[in-house]
């Protein structure tokens, strides 16, 4: 298994692109904590996912957390060591929206987003890069968007969050180059998703169109990027976007 011996922290990890790369890391070999959000849920869904990582033979853990509130990554990621025993890999996958035009959006329809998206992704990466430095080795990946690169009408807070990370990702992995650690992006396009369900059969035609494969992507093929990108066939990977896009953004 690629992953043996790795131990994984992924964000927002119990539903949706979340819950498949949590199945993934660990189907490779690896441990893995993942946090999630209580009032996001349907009731147990963080247990039943324990519960199917642990029937492979891997240890899991579900932490309740906000990832906007820096304190709360600091103390989720020092849990998962003392666990663990150790921390290899980070997944920043947590995220919402909270669409309007701008001339609508409000405040709080900004700011919740930023500080999710954004925010969230900075503060992980901030509690784990005093780790990966003094061990010499580690894995980020940031879950970002196609609409970080290109935009979306009624996503000015989403597209500046997700080209944000895109930014945050180029950084970091200068900035934690020498120490060994590998920082890229991976960039989905339109995912089959609780989230996607929601939309309108108007939207997501006119999504299918703009797809060169004619067909949503599935959470597992954003899943099997990441497991790619954190695993040591891409060790001279980094500071890329990896778009999982079925040609989307062509």
């Amino acid at each position: 298994m690629e992953l043996a011996g790795k131990i994984a922290l992924v964000t927002g990890g119990s539903l949706g692109i979340g819950r498949a790369t949590v199945l993934a890391l660990a189907r490779e070999g690896a441990d893995v904590a993942f946090t999630f959000k209580g009032f996001r849920n349907r009731l147990g869904e963080e247990e039943d996912l324990v519960r199917e990582v642990k029937a492979l033979g891997r240890k899991c853990m579900a932490i309740e957390s906000d990832v906007s509130k820096f304190a709360e990554a600091e103390l989720v990621v020092r849990r998962v060591i003392a666990e663990f025993d150790g921390l290899h890999i980070l997944v920043n996958n947590a995220g919402i929206t909270r669409d309007g035009v701008v001339w609508k959006m409000t405040e709080e329809q900004w700011d919740s987003v930023i500080d999710v998206n954004l925010k969230g992704c900075f503060n992980y990466i901030r509690a784990v890069s005093t780790v990966f430095r003094e061990q010499r080795e580690g894995k980020i990946v940031n879950i970002a968007s196609i609409n970080g690169m290109r935009g979306k009408f009624g996503q000015a807070n989403y597209s500046a969050s997700k080209a944000g990370i895109i930014g945050l990702t180029k950084t970091i992995a200068k900035e934690l180059g020498k120490s060994n650690v590998n920082v890229n992006v991976v960039a989905p396009g339109m995912i089959e998703t609780d989230m996607t369900q929601t939309l309108s059969d108007e939207i997501k035609q006119r999504s299918v169109s703009e797809i060169v494969l004619g067909r949503f992507g599935q959470p597992e093929d954003v899943a099997n990027a990441v497991v790619f990108l954190v695993s040591e066939q891409a060790k001279h990977i980094t500071g890329e976007v990896l778009k999982v896009d079925g040609g989307q953004y062509m």
